[in-house]
């Protein structure tokens, strides 16, 4: 397995991702599938360089081979600048136990040192035992923060962050 980061011209790459994990994982994220599906072409080339250019945002992409076996977003905070979030987070299912997940988190905890960023945070499932595994052994800790799953509020996301 070996790690990179999206570059500029993977618009596509980016969107087909985005779309898969959507597809795949519903109730893991804000955002519906048809939704996104749905957006333009001008939206995708918008986020795809919102995370490419240098000093802003950053997608990590898992690979074996040729084939992607998850991303994940490391997203500037909005109101704290010190602060960060991860975003996105998405592994292939069959890819889910051999440390994948992992690596990804640590490459957006690189990522963070590299802009200064002191802390990461990040909106986690609460009916995913194995996401909130991960995220407790890569260093982050429940707010005490939670609410309603935007997509589907039968479930609720926790609010979790970790010192980088």
């Amino acid at each position: 397995m070996y790690l990179r980061r999206l570059k500029p011209h993977e618009v596509n790459l980016h969107r087909e991702l985005r779309l898969r994990a959507l597809q795949e994982a519903p109730d893991s994220f804000g955002e519906r599938f048809a939704d996104v599906a749905a957006r333009p072409s001008s939206y995708w080339e918008d986020l795809t360089r919102s995370v490419t250019e240098s000093g802003r945002q950053v997608m990590v992409l898992a690979y074996e081979g040729n084939d992607v076996l998850g991303s994940a977003y490391g997203l500037r905070g909005r109101a704290r600048s010190e602060m960060g979030r991860v975003g996105g987070m998405w592994v292939e299912p069959a890819w889910r136990r051999p440390g994948v997940g992992r690596a990804l988190l640590e490459e957006v905890f690189r990522w963070a040192r590299e802009h200064g960023l002191s802390r990461l945070g990040l909106w986690a499932p609460s009916h995913s035992l194995a996401a909130l595994a991960l995220y407790r052994h890569a260093g982050f800790r429940e707010t005490g923060k939670h609410r309603p799953l935007p997509t589907n509020p039968a479930f609720q996301i926790l609010e979790m962050e970790a010192p980088v």
